[in-house]
């Protein structure tokens, strides 16, 4: 799997880490979660986000369908002694799974990967308390060039932000907060291209 390979050298980037600390406190900016509140992400990683946030929430759980990168993410909480944190590796999607609900789930380069956006936002909607908050982070609407044709990448190429609201909208949730706060650079084609990151906070009404 694509991501179990990559999990060992995940943290070494500085850009990911850094991206996460600025979607970290957006969202904190924006939600100002008590400090008895639950949260949930949702493609974890090696949980650099779930780290920027670990002070915020009382409890995170976090999923991953990747088991190389939840295998890194609990060397790191056994080094770090965290003790709020709770990895598993779960696919949402498919397998069964007996979750308690959640104040906030936080998404970060995750959702583009998710092919059935009404499923997951279904999912989303039924593990969040009443007015919980769903903070997605990811990618504006691209020209496919993001993800290198090796990879064999067959999600979405970013997203536009009306018609990601609608579908929200139809799946119980109100658009909260839309903000484009960093940019990705890659070498596409021997120049240098710019990939903005969106972040989508919205919150469950029905």
């Amino acid at each position: 799997m694509h991501f179990d390979s990559k999990a060992k050298n995940w943290d070494t980037d500085i850009n990911k880490i850094k991206r996460a600390s600025i979607f970290a406190k957006e969202i904190t900016d924006f939600i100002q979660p008590k400090k008895s509140a639950t949260a949930l992400e949702f493609g974890c990683g090696t949980g650099l986000l779930s780290f920027e946030l670990k002070d915020a929430f009382n409890s995170i759980t976090l999923v991953d369908n990747s088991v190389g990168m939840i295998d890194v993410l609990k060397e790191k909480i056994e080094k770090h002694k965290i003790k709020n944190f709770n990895p598993l590796t779960i696919n949402l999607l498919e397998d069964k799974f007996n979750l308690k609900s959640v104040d906030v789930i936080y998404t970060l380069m995750t959702l583009h990967h998710i092919n059935d956006l009404d499923a997951i936002f279904k999912i989303f909607n039924t593990l969040l308390n009443t007015n919980g908050y769903l903070c997605i982070a990811d990618l504006v609407k691209e020209d496919g060039s993001f993800h290198p044709k090796e990879m064999n990448f067959d999600g979405h190429t970013g997203f536009d932000k009306d018609k990601l609201s609608s579908i929200l909208l139809k799946n119980g949730f109100k658009i909260k907060y839309y903000t484009i706060c960093y940019e990705v650079e890659k070498v596409r084609k021997n120049q240098l291209k710019k990939y903005p990151l969106f972040l989508l906070i919205a919150k469950k009404v029905a």
